[in-house]
Formats: C-alpha cells, sequence, structure tokens
C-alpha cells in the first residue's frame, strides 16, 4: 500500500512539474513577443497594460520617468530610449483612441445617445492609453494613386464589404475581385454625383451649370457623407469639401473617402461645436442624412448657421422636402417655420432638393419680432471658439465689417488663395505680413521638393497634413501640385483657421497632446514645424506624438519635422522602433530663411508587415 502511494505522489509530482513549466513556457512566448521586434508578428495588448515599458510621462503617469519626454538628452541618458515599440494586436489596426467604442464601455461614461455624445471625442485616460504601433491589416498594399483612387482602392486596404451590400441600389462601392469600386452614386444621387451637382448648380441659376460659381462657391461642408462621392466630384469644380461622418454604424465611411484621396473627417452634430470657425464654408448639404434638425430648438441648424458665409447656401436633398405623407409633411411644416425665423429664405426647390440661402447682413435679424426665437447669440459670445465648445441655440449675428460689406469680402478663388483676407485685421495682422509669410513658404516648401526629389513621383502624394498651419502658407504653396492640405491650427494659439478658410482652404483645431480624429494610414505626408517644441512647453510626451504621427501615417509615408536641433536629436533615436528611415536633412539656411536655429529633417515610414499580415499576403 506504501508503495503504490509514493508511486502516486511522484507522477502527481512531475505531473505538477510539467504544468508548471508549460506555464512559464506559454509565459516566455507571450511575453517575448510582446517585447520582441515588431516585424515579428502582433502581440496581443489590452488597455493600461503596465507590463510595456513607460514610453513618457504623460502616458502612464509616472514622475520617474520625466526625463524620456525631454528633448536633448545628454549622451549618457542613452539608455532610456527603448529599441523597438510593441505592436498592437491586429484587430487594433483601425484604432482611433479617442473615438473608440471600446474604450467608452470600458469606462462606463454616462453619456447620452439620443445626442449622439457616443460619436463625439472621448480621448483614454493617461493610464488606458496604447504605447504600440498600429499594425497594417493583413494583405496590406500601397494605395492607388490619385486620380484613379477616386473610383478604386485595394479591398484589403479596408476589408469592409457590408456598405457595398447595404447600399448596392444606391451605387455607393460594388467589390470586383481584389478592388472596391465606387460608381458615384449616393443615397439621393443613384445616377452619379457629378449629374447631382449640375443639377444644383442649375437651380441655383449659376453659369454653365459649374457649381463653383465663377469662383465665388469653394468651401462646402458635407454633412453625413457616406464615403464621399459628392466630394470627390467637386474637386475638378475647384471646390473642395469638408466631408463629415461619425464613426458609426456605417464604419469606415471616413476611411474610404481618405483611401480614395478625398478630403474628409471623423466628427458628428452632436453636443459640440465641429471644430470650424465661424463663416468658413459657402455651401452645407445633407443629402439624407438622418439628422434631426428639429431637436433641441434647432440647435443642429444653427450650427450650420454659425459655419456658413453671408448668403451661405444649405442644399437638403430628404424625404421631407418632397413627400406627402403625414409625418413628412410635420416635419416640413416645422422646418420651414424654423428656417424662417432664421431668417434663412428659400433659394430654389425641385424634385427632392430644397436649397435655402442665409442673409446677406443682419438686417432681418433686427426686423424680428421681440422674444423670437432663436434669440440671437450674446455680443460677447466667441463664434470661433470651438475646441471643446457646447453648441447654442442661438443666431450668430454678423460682425460690423461684413455688415457693411453686405457679405464676405472675399476674391473669387484662385485669387482668394494670395489675397490678403479681411479678417487678417483681427489678429493685428497686415497685410505685408501675409504676402511675407505666403512668401517664405513657396521659398520653404520649393525647397522641402528638391529634398524630397529623390523619392517621390508626380504622384506619390495625395493626403497632406500641415500640423501647425498658422496662416496656411505651406498649403497655399502646393496649388499646383496634386494634393490636398488638411490644415491644422492648435487649440490654444491664434485662431488662425478663419483665415485659411477665407484663402479657399480646408483644416480643422487640435490639440496634439492628443489623437487626431482619422484613422490609421490617411496621410501621405506630415508637416511639423515646431509641434515638438510645442508640446514640450505643455508637458506632453514626445514619444506619444511620435506614435500618434506613426498612426496616421501610410506605409512608406514621409515627415518633414521642421524644428530646433535637439528635438531632432530627439526622433533620430527612435527611427529604427518607429521603422522609419532618414531621407534629408538641412539647416533653415537653406530655404534662404537665415534662421539658424531651426533644422529641416525629412523621414520615410517603411513598409512593414506583422507575421499574420505575411501569412495572407502570401
Amino acid at each position: 500500500m506504501r508503495g503504490r502511494s509514493d508511486g502516486g505522489q511522484k507522477k502527481r509530482l512531475i505531473t505538477s512539474v510539467c504544468v508548471v513549466a508549460i506555464f512559464l513556457g506559454f509565459l516566455y512566448a507571450y511575453y517575448g513577443s510582446l517585447f520582441g521586434s515588431s516585424s515579428r508578428g502582433a502581440a496581443a495588448l489590452e488597455y493600461g497594460s503596465r507590463s510595456l515599458r513607460k514610453l513618457g510621462s504623460s502616458y502612464l503617469g509616472g514622475d520617474d520617468d520625466t526625463d524620456s519626454t525631454k528633448f536633448g538628452q545628454e549622451d549618457g541618458e542613452e539608455d532610456v530610449t527603448p529599441k523597438t515599440f510593441p505592436v498592437c494586436d491586429d484587430r487594433h489596426s483601425e484604432l482611433i483612441p479617442c473615438l473608440d467604442r471600446h474604450l467608452i464601455y470600458q469606462l462606463r461614461l454616462k453619456l447620452d445617445l439620443s445626442l449622439m455624445e457616443h460619436y463625439e471625442r472621448h480621448c483614454p485616460p493617461p493610464e488606458r492609453r496604447y504605447n504600440c504601433l498600429i499594425p497594417p491589416p493583413p494583405g496590406y498594399k500601397i494605395p492607388i494613386k490619385w486620380p484613379q483612387s477616386r473610383d478604386e482602392v485595394w479591398k484589403a486596404n479596408i476589408p469592409h464589404t457590408h456598405l457595398a451590400h447595404e447600399k448596392s441600389d444606391q451605387n455607393w462601392m460594388v467589390v470586383k475581385g481584389e478592388k472596391i469600386v465606387f460608381p458615384g452614386g449616393g443615397t439621393h444621387f443613384h445616377y452619379g454625383a457629378d449629374k447631382y451637382i449640375a443639377s444644383i448648380a442649375n437651380m441655383l441659376n449659376f453659369s454653365n451649370n459649374n457649381l463653383n460659381n465663377e469662383g465665388r462657391l469653394r468651401t462646402v461642408l458635407d454633412v453625413g457623407c457616406g464615403v464621399a462621392s459628392f466630394g470627390a466630384y467637386l474637386l475638378s469644380s475647384d471646390i473642395i469639401a469638408m466631408s463629415l461622418a461619425p464613426n458609426d454604424v456605417h464604419q469606415n465611411q471616413i476611411q474610404f473617402a481618405l483611401e480614395r484621396g478625398i478630403p474628409a473627417y471623423l466628427g458628428v452634430l452632436g453636443t459640440k461645436r465641429l471644430p470650424y470657425p465661424s463663416r468658413s464654408f459657402e455651401l452645407a448639404h445633407c443629402s439624407r442624412c438622418r439628422i434631426d434638425w428639429l431637436q433641441r430648438d434647432g440647435i443642429l441648424l444653427l450650427e450650420l448657421d454659425r459655419l456658413l458665409r453671408p448668403g451661405g447656401y444649405f442644399a437638403y436633398s430628404s424625404p421631407e422636402a418632397y413627400a406627402q405623407d403625414e409625418e413628412d409633411l410635420r416635419i416640413w411644416k416645422e422646418m420651414s417655420a424654423l428656417v424662417g425665423r432664421m431668417c434663412w429664405r428659400i433659394a430654389a426647390k425641385k424634385n427632392q432638393t430644397v436649397i435655402w440661402q442665409k442673409p446677406l447682413t443682419n438686417d432681418c435679424y433686427m426686423e424680428r419680432e421681440p422674444g423670437t426665437h432663436p434669440p440671437l447669440c450674446r455680443s460677447d459670445a466667441d463664434p470661433d471658439a470651438v475646441w471643446g465648445v457646447p453648441m447654442e441655440a442661438c443666431i450668430t449675428p454678423y460682425t460690423e465689417h461684413d455688415q457693411k460689406a453686405k457679405g464676405s469680402g472675399l476674391a473669387p478663388w484662385p485669387a482668394r488663395l494670395t489675397s490678403p483676407p479681411p479678417r487678417l485685421a483681427d489678429f493685428g495682422y497686415s497685410s505685408d505680413m501675409f504676402e511675407k509669410d505666403t512668401e517664405t513658404w513657396r521659398r520653404r516648401v520649393e525647397s522641402y521638393w528638391n529634398l524630397l526629389s529623390p523619392k517621390i513621383e508626380a504622384d506619390t502624394l495625395r493626403n497632406l497634413m500641415d500640423m501647425k498651419a498658422n496662416m496656411g502658407s505651406f498649403a497655399a504653396a502646393l496649388k499646383s501640385k496634386n494634393v490636398w492640405v488638411m490644415n491644422v491650427v492648435p487649440e490654444d494659439g491664434p485662431n488662425t483657421l478663419k483665415l485659411i478658410y477665407d484663402r479657399g482652404l480646408i483644416g480643422t483645431t487640435h490639440s496634439w497632446c492628443e489623437a487626431f480624429s482619422t484613422y490609421p494610414r490617411t496621410y501621405d505626408l506630415l508637416h511639423a514645424w515646431t509641434v515638438f517644441s510645442d508640446i514640450e512647453k505643455k508637458g506632453c510626451s514626445g514619444e506619444d506624438l511620435l506614435l500618434e504621427m506613426d498612426r496616421i501615417l501610410r506605409p512608406s509615408g514621409f515627415v518633414i519635422i521642421r524644428d530646433k536641433q535637439s528635438v531632432i536629436d530627439f526622433i533620430r533615436k527612435y527611427l529604427s522602433a518607429l521603422h522609419w528611415e532618414a531621407v534629408a536633412t538641412a539647416d533653415s539656411s537653406s530655404d534662404s530663411d537665415n534662421e539658424g536655429d531651426e533644422v529641416v529633417f525629412i523621414v520615410q515610414k517603411k513598409m512593414w508587415l506583422t507575421s499574420e499580415s505575411l501569412r495572407n499576403t502570401e
């Protein structure tokens, strides 16, 4: 009996040892893959995993790592720089940190779904941020070049085909082999956006059925844009649209738009103002965008009113504009009464589309009966304050300048690109300052292109971002190139975004201490002029910003950093970790600026795939 018992104990001991050995082996394999070379496969990461090395105090809140965010470290501090960044799990290949519904569920945020708050920005707290490289999806390919990309993209780059089935009767998109094709249709323009755009121009009696109205109509806001075919077909008329849609049940609409090379932004008409200044757009457009314009005393229509220029239009294609059933008639009646009190008038109405026009002056507002709703906004309210600012159900009256000018006073496009904008005076800028800035950036961009020339062809670049745009002169210098620029203005600096829109360009407000509202892999080139120096002053992490730039940069895309030498030295330490390689370095004297404290550093993101992606590619 004792012999059998001893044998059983030995067997149990051996079994226990084996189980422990297998468990330790699993741990070794798991954490080895997590911290190994990023090219050896994707490691599953959870929010707030403290097993990751600390990359900066703003990520994990550790005071002991503050030095790792400093630029220009001493040679003895080289060891704080990680030799590699871990790779996020493949399921995070489309992560948008501040628009992540999983985060909302995990944090149990109390949001009003009826007000669309769950589609607004909610950034992760420091302990829940990702510190990893976002991998491309399996089989990812270098995107098709513009202008061919307007009509087709690689299915592997955005492997979502549900919209093709859901909107099959509306010609949004069609799956054809390895590609997704965009015939140019939409919910209310099955036969093509080009014909629909021409019909709107015809309704407004614009010459040659051209919606640009001889250069007077240049900037457009397309709300609920779908895959942005409306904005795509406006480009040939020298009109640029900010195509806007939330990261909602029709996922990846904006990702499709940007993959096609069409200007677009993730946003929603919810409770916060859209990140654009007042009087930015000549036309707002909604084609069956499914927005309840009557809610909360018409607050969403009043947000459009804030964004429209004097005499601007709102083109609305929806059943309420033509249907005769009881509910649609009720909505039409109430909406007509609301826009009437807002002093909008019907400019044209035909079939399924109505086009309203905003007044040129304050005269109509002054003639309304006392106590009429919606009221005028307070005289001390700033209509251009937008970063995290709640919408208000009030009418934004015109300034004295616009009242006297009976309009915005802008030159037609393309002259407005280089004409001093009327709102320069808001900043105390002179026309000479504007013209000097325009010329300075013309020379700088010419220098950039000379440095990039060994690496790019005429069609290499399409989606560009100026991360600190000032007056938009970087974008203005690129007019002759077949590109578009998302001009970003810091949320805490001079709100020069209104000058950018007055020049006929587009952009948004943002804080680079947070993630940008776009999908991964959506820009071909990022231009960062003193952006790193700025976030250093705010105490934000340079490593965080590098990871965010890598997230939104397409594989084989470029970054132009223009900053002080210590910033360039800091970035150089992370090139291998990010899979970036140096392309060119030049001091500022090379572009005749005589600013010896700024260095130009150009890098390119390499194409890399995880082991899962490689298996799918093969």
